[in-house]
């Protein structure tokens, strides 16, 4: 599955891999990580209409458990395989600010130069599902409050490369 958002979206964010609501809709960040994006975005004064969503690794990798499809961490294998199509999202949407969500995609980036498609500012967050699966209450909240100074911290990014 490829990204969505504008064509010249100025923040692309990259998420690991589809999840299995992405994965059945056919469309990023629409199950319950979206929605965390979704608050953690219009806390930060950013929407969907503001950036371009994809993943590093363009396919839904499972284990099948009963009628439950269960999320498998990407390897490296699967990463350098998708990573020329990251790339051609890259150069396609030009972004000036790249926000990757969790190490998989940061570790993504790491053989993208950093000019040319590339060469927009830099940040790492955590993935949303991160915020998700965290045991305790407070926990969450820290994690949904990272998110959202993050996404806070590339609209000040774009802010600053823009000149506005």
């Amino acid at each position: 599955m490829f990204g969505d958002g504008p064509a010249r979206a100025p923040i692309l964010l990259i998420g690991e891999q589809p999840g299995d609501q992405e994965d059945l809709q056919g469309e990023p960040f629409v199950g319950p990580a979206g929605r965390v994006l979704d608050e953690a975005l219009a806390k930060a004064g950013l929407s969907r209409r503001d950036v371009f969503l994809t993943n590093a690794v363009k396919h839904f990798k499972f284990e099948p458990r009963g009628k439950k499809r269960i999320h498998q961490k990407p390897n490296a294998a699967e990463l350098e395989a998708c990573r020329p199509w990251l790339f051609a999202e890259l150069e396609a949407v030009r972004p000036r600010v790249i926000v990757s969500l969790g190490a998989t995609a940061e570790r993504s980036l790491s053989r993208i130069p950093a000019a040319g498609a590339g060469s927009g500012v830099r940040i790492a967050t955590i993935h949303p599902s991160a915020a998700l699966r965290a045991p305790e209450r407070e926990a969450r909240h820290r994690l949904r409050a990272r998110l959202t100074r993050d996404l806070r911290r590339a609209r000040r990014a774009l802010a600053k490369a823009t000149g506005d």
